[in-house]
């Protein structure tokens, strides 16, 4: 079971679009997607707030895990989840990330690198532990870099980079796992990350969250056909982000993502 403190919403859902087929939200992180028995003290979650908010039954089609903060998109309808999920066999969504990563992250590329599945003690006791390595390739293109006068294990400074993540495959934790495999661990990552990194990140900026935000997710609307961005924010990471004069304008991801990754999809 988790022991993480109960999350706290302390405001409205951001609803970043919504129509009568689709509604994406802008997921806090830290908040869980739907209940789940392996954190039975929490009484806060995506799925029931969206549903109160709007007064509406809302259908998940994909997840975020509980530290990601992003965009994380609803059906209206059993119909149109239907239509999304079939979306995502056909490999017709494009999700782009952002992370802050221990140490410089000098250039970019694509990593294909298999993972075994991580099973939970609990909810996966009964499943074999004995699976091939799944099939797994993220890319990923540094953005910014920051060295600050911290020291920190044994080095005299401590080092960080901004990087732009394109998932091709969905395995679990496979972002965390690959920049983990790179050596450039995700700062905040309490399962695959630097315990002493995170450390510095919550004494010195008090932040204590994982560094993943689910930025950007396009695909074709599932009933017009129509192209949807949908774009969320920072996710209270901006005034961290200007600390290290790094940009906190959407535009500007908007312009990354697209010179990094969209000729190459």
């Amino acid at each position: 079971m988790s022991s993480a403190a109960p999350f706290v919403l302390d405001a409205p859902l951001n609803i970043l679009y919504q129509d009568q087929h689709l509604v994406a939200v802008d997921k806090p992180s830290g908040m869980l997607v739907h209940r789940s028995f392996l954190d039975k003290h929490e009484t806060v979650f995506v799925m029931q707030t969206l549903r109160d908010q709007i007064s509406q039954h809302v259908f998940p089609v994909h997840r975020l895990d509980r530290p990601t903060s992003g965009v994380l998109l609803f059906a209206l309808s059993a119909d149109v989840a239907r239509l999304l999920g079939q979306q995502q066999e056909n490999q017709l969504w494009r999700k782009y990330y952002l992370a802050v990563v221990r140490g410089f992250l000098t250039q970019g590329g694509e990593l294909d690198y298999p993972l075994k599945e991580e099973l939970d003690k609990i909810a996966d006791k009964f499943s074999r532990d004995d699976k091939a390595p799944q099939h797994a390739i993220s890319r990923y293109q540094p953005l910014q870099q920051v060295e600050l006068p911290i020291p920190v294990s044994k080095y005299p400074a401590a080092r960080y980079s901004l990087v732009a993540l394109q998932p091709l495959t969905g395995r679990k934790h496979q972002l965390r796992r690959h920049l983990a495999h790179l050596r450039h661990p995700i700062v905040g990552d309490t399962s695959h990350g630097d315990g002493k990194h995170n450390a510095l990140f919550k004494q010195h900026f008090n932040c204590r969250r994982l560094m993943l935000v689910a930025k950007q997710l396009q695909l074709p609307h599932p009933v017009t056909g129509e192209p949807l961005c949908l774009s969320a924010g920072l996710n209270g990471l901006e005034p961290l982000f200007a600390n290290f004069g790094w940009p906190t304008a959407e535009a500007y991801y908007q312009q990354q993502f697209a010179a990094l990754f969209t000729e190459k999809t």
